[in-house]
């Protein structure tokens, strides 16, 4: 891995991490809200939940088959099976529950109370089903019952005490902690609550984040394409990517090369946003319709890389030392101070973009702690042809394969920007830090995870 100095361009670059602190710095949890169970999914909780009763609640069948003491059943065998009166069913959600008294069996359903009196569960296949024949397959619909399941019933096995039997508090007693704040709702976590009897949960709401595209040049997918356009893909790809951040994601039509109208679009999109995203207009075109948009509210004439005052908000344009993705905009804009972050427009970039700021920030907007804001990373060995090269002075970041099992990365694709069918085939990103200008094959990598 050889070195080299960083190049002065004469302008301020910013690094990675000072753009993403700078970011952070700028972004609150959500206050937190009280949703209905199944709002709540993929919300983080703010709060402990505790089990207020016992699950299961009641002694319960693990099986279907006769709730027995287990006096009645000891030494019962095929050739001398114990003979039991059956005094009822016991079906899940069942009342008023038969006792079982010496010599005596209810038939009784998985799930349903262990009835007074009985001390064990034989299944069903233990016995002849009270049909007087062999083996039972199955237990008799309770409609068929007295007449092909009721009077006795013969058992084939013994059954020690407590025997398919689920015990009261075996899963959770009363008391117990059942979910803590910072847990993010999964379908599990619902089916918990809902078990121990809440409604409703206090969490902080999935982030409203809202995409948009700039560019005359994109045309919708399933639209024809005509000389000089190309499919939007960036928003689609972007808005995929907040919702798997946890996001909800309204994804905006691509913005055509007109500040005014930009401008109306995203004033329009801050009632229903907590984060905006565009892709596009950043650099240093005659076209870059992001950077005119936001910088002609306030002060117009400031520099590259200053404030600019955006409707009682404040956006910066930078240049960071890395690549892909070196044009960057950062500010929040309207009266609530949204935070909005302007990525360039090559696809590549965008996506690398996104995932080094905007997912931090949308994780940050969840409320959750700062190990599970950034995308996990490992050490890999890079297993390559030859060397890669990387610009001086810059943290590049490359689309690879990662091989857990054997602990290596492999390059996927090229280093172009817009080499979007390459990303489709990535796993993970390499990173190449600044002062590096060739890896070596057999060199380790810091590599973040994208799956």
């Amino acid at each position: 891995m050889s070195s080299s100095a960083p190049q002065d361009t004469g302008h301020r670059l910013w690094s990675v991490d000072e753009h993403l602190a700078d970011v952070l710095s700028a972004v609150r949890p959500l206050e937190p809200i009280e949703l209905q169970l199944l709002d709540a999914q993929g919300c983080v909780l703010v709060e402990d939940v505790t089990v207020p009763v016992a699950l299961p609640p009641f002694d319960n069948s693990s099986m279907d088959g006769y709730a027995v003491r287990t006096a009645d059943v000891q030494g019962a065998s095929e050739e001398f099976p114990a003979v039991l009166t059956v005094v009822g069913d016991v079906a899940a959600g069942s009342g008023e529950l038969p006792t079982v008294g010496p010599g005596e069996a209810a038939r009784i359903m998985t799930g349903a109370p262990l009835p007074p009196g009985a001390e064990a569960v034989v299944p069903v296949e233990w016995t002849d089903g009270g049909t007087g024949g062999g083996a039972a397959a199955g237990m008799t619909p309770a409609s068929a019952a007295p007449e092909h399941a009721g009077g006795e019933v013969r058992v084939h096995r013994a059954a020690e005490a407590r025997a398919h039997v689920r015990a009261r508090g075996s899963d959770v007693q009363a008391g117990d902690l059942a979910l803590a704040a910072g847990t993010v709702l999964g379908p599990p976590q619902i089916a918990l609550l809902a078990a121990i009897g809440r409604g409703t949960v206090r969490v902080r709401p999935r982030p409203r984040v809202v995409v948009l595209s700039t560019g005359s040049e994109l045309v919708q997918p399933g639209e024809a394409l005509t000389s000089g356009t190309i499919y939007d893909s960036n928003s689609f790809a972007l808005a995929a990517a907040a919702r798997d951040a946890g996001a909800i994601a309204y994804r905006v039509g691509a913005v055509a090369d007109d500040a005014d109208t930009l401008r109306a679009t995203i004033e329009d999109q801050l009632i229903r946003a907590d984060l905006l995203v565009t892709t596009g207009g950043v650099s240093v075109g005659a076209y870059d319709v992001v950077k005119e948009a936001l910088s002609s509210v306030g002060q117009s004439d400031a520099g590259e890389g200053e404030g600019q005052d955006v409707d009682g908000g404040r956006m910066d344009f930078r240049k960071l030392a890395m690549q892909p993705g070196k044009p960057q905009g950062f500010g929040t804009i309207g009266p609530d101070h949204t935070p909005l972050l302007a990525l360039p427009g090559n696809p590549v970039s965008s996506y690398v973009s996104f995932e080094l700021f905007v997912r931090p920030a949308i994780r940050a907007l969840m409320g959750l702690p700062e190990s599970e804001v950034r995308r996990p990373s490992v050490r890999a060995v890079l297993s390559a042809d030859k060397a890669l090269g990387s610009p001086a002075g810059r943290r590049q970041f490359l689309r690879g394969k990662y091989d857990p099992e054997s602990g290596t990365v492999a390059p996927v694709g090229g280093s172009g920007s817009h080499l979007i069918a390459a990303l489709a085939h990535a796993d993970s990103l390499m990173v190449v830090p600044e002062d590096v200008t060739s890896v070596e094959p057999g060199t380790e990598l810091e590599v973040i995870l994208l799956g």
